[in-house]
């Protein structure tokens, strides 16, 4: 479910062996890295269906791929974690050794009438359809869906929330593929829709921060070294 120009993945840096020091200054003072952790795979996400507020859990490699990312968070200090509250998220966090807060605002987009349908199947019904672009319908009382406006606005209150913490420290927050996309988009100061142009894979380590205080991508879609 990550339609869009895709950015070339990296490995992410192995920090548990000779971390740096993490004192990074802006010209406001000393910031934080912005750390996002897309959850590991499930059954829905390794066939592409479109997985918002179903709550699906890990599989065993999605498992394992979660483990994984402890060693990739080892030289961070880390100020605080929060996770979608959905179970992917927060077995992610779990397995990756943080004690995460569960935030609301961090569930993935609501897809409504989409939900569990693959981008094939939606098209079938909707030829030519992106979810960027055209949106999705509504569905039950459970899933009445979202637009990529409301989608960005709990990104804004997610990120209003982490900044002032990234004064102290490093901040990890563990979600999914769309809302991060969405969350990185706002924190360049750009529409949501930019969101379509960052791909993320399952189990992937980003970063986001500053330079001469203004706010850039340090690092996107990084697999972990070893996976």
């Amino acid at each position: 479910m990550t339609p869009g120009t895709a950015m070339t993945p990296r490995p992410a840096p192995d920090r548990a062996a000779g971390a740096r020091s993490r004192g990074r200054v802006s010209e406001d003072g000393p910031m934080g890295e912005l750390i996002l952790l897309r959850h590991g795979q499930t059954e829905w996400s390794k066939a592409g269906r479109h997985t918002g507020r179903t709550d699906i859990p890990l599989t065993p490699e999605g498992e394992a791929a979660a483990k994984s990312l402890a060693p990739a968070l080892a030289g961070y200090q880390l100020r605080a974690a929060f996770s979608s509250p959905a179970q992917r998220a927060a077995q992610t966090a779990e397995l990756a050794g943080l004690s995460a807060t569960p935030d609301p605002d961090l569930h993935e987009w609501d897809y409504g009438g989409y939900e569990g349908m693959t981008t094939a199947q939606i098209r079938e019904q909707r030829p030519g359809w992106y979810l960027w672009r055209d949106g999705v319908i509504p569905g039950d009382a459970g899933h009445p869906g979202e637009t990529v406006a409301e989608v960005g606005a709990r990104a804004d209150a997610a990120l209003a929330r982490v900044r002032p913490l990234l004064a102290g420290g490093d901040v990890v927050l563990v979600s999914h593929a769309h809302m991060l996309r969405v969350l990185a988009a706002r924190w360049l100061g750009l529409d949501p829709t930019y969101g379509r142009l960052l791909r993320l894979d399952t189990g992937t380590v980003s970063t986001l921060g500053t330079e001469h205080g203004q706010p850039v991508v340090l690092m996107w879609n990084a697999p972990v070294p070893g996976r």
